[in-house]
């Protein structure tokens, strides 16, 4: 009886946590998303109150006028902002997979006393604040920096390169930022792989290429899509690396949100960005767990 009320409780504990975490801010930006911009302070003024009861409530849901993201859907800036977020976040998770992957395979692969090592070396940037990590890259990447001093000494380049304020050093920050999340997944996938299938596809007349491709490669991709995640969704809502890295060219919807938000104090407008990017962050959770659930259907 009571190892029953214990798993009970164990189970509720994550429904708590996405309650009072996940659902209940949700439904308060959803709040001042619905509710009219006011000049005061707060800055707006609700549609409805909590405290008029669920009843009046449901009686006003038809009457919501949903002006903030009518405004959104008229706005090229708000729409080039999201467009402009997701293809940063694609190229930028792209880079990090094609860094990150061999990155994994290597230290999966390398022997069993050096492995600690090299995943010591690569949660070692978290010891260091994120803020300062990409405050370092200004220092590297500006005209006079560090870059371009080594790249004029090797004799690559005459002239320095302009990196700094454009989106070249956003990617650079999100990869180098966000590395480590998308080589930690796969390096768990690959450490845990049986490498006799590999030497059974070779023995079957595979090749190097077409072992690694038909069996290492596949059965790293739930680590390569975990980490594709773990990227790609932080990296939409950015904020601080293309507000420090990007110039005033660079658009990107965590940098509008922000603008928004202090800068205008229109938090009924920034509140309904919110919402939206909330529901294209989810579309690719939901085509993960589906493709996990289908996954695990597949290898019963």
């Amino acid at each position: 009886m009571l190892r029953a009320a214990t798993d009970r409780l164990v189970i509720l504990i994550p429904y708590v946590w996405l309650l009072f975490f996940f659902l209940l801010p949700f439904l308060i930006v959803l709040r001042i998303a619905l509710s009219d911009l006011e000049y005061g302070s707060p800055p707006y003024a609700p549609q409805f109150s909590l405290a008029e009861g669920w009843d009046a409530i449901l009686d006003k849901v038809g009457q919501f006028d949903f002006e903030n993201f009518v405004f959104l859907a008229g706005d090229s800036l708000y729409i080039n902002s999201y467009l402009s977020s997701l293809k940063i976040a694609f190229v930028s998770t792209v880079l990090t997979l094609l860094i990150g992957f061999p990155l994994a395979y290597g230290m999966a692969r390398a022997p069993d006393g050096l492995r600690p090592v090299l995943l010591m070396l690569v949660i070692l940037p978290f010891w260091t604040s994120f803020l300062i990590r990409v405050y370092a890259w200004i220092g590297i990447l500006k005209q006079e920096g560090l870059l371009n001093q080594f790249l004029l000494w090797l004799g690559v380049i005459s002239a320095p390169l302009e990196i700094l304020s454009t989106n070249k050093a956003v990617y650079i920050g999100i990869v180098y930022s966000y590395l480590p999340f998308m080589v930690l997944p796969i390096y768990s996938t690959l450490e845990k792989m049986d490498e006799s299938l590999v030497e059974a596809a070779r023995d079957l007349g595979c090749t190097r290429i077409g072992a690694f491709w038909k069996v290492t490669a596949r059965l790293a991709v739930p680590g390569i899509m975990a980490g594709c995640l773990l990227v790609f969704i932080p990296a939409v809502g950015e904020f601080v690396i293309p507000d420090l890295l990007g110039g005033s060219g660079t658009l990107m919807i965590g940098k509008t949100l922000w603008i928004e938000f202090f800068n205008n104090s229109d938090w009924t407008v920034a509140s309904a960005i919110a919402i939206i990017l909330l529901v294209v962050l989810v579309v690719p959770i939901v085509l993960f767990q589906n493709a996990q659930a289908r996954s695990a259907e597949a290898g019963r």
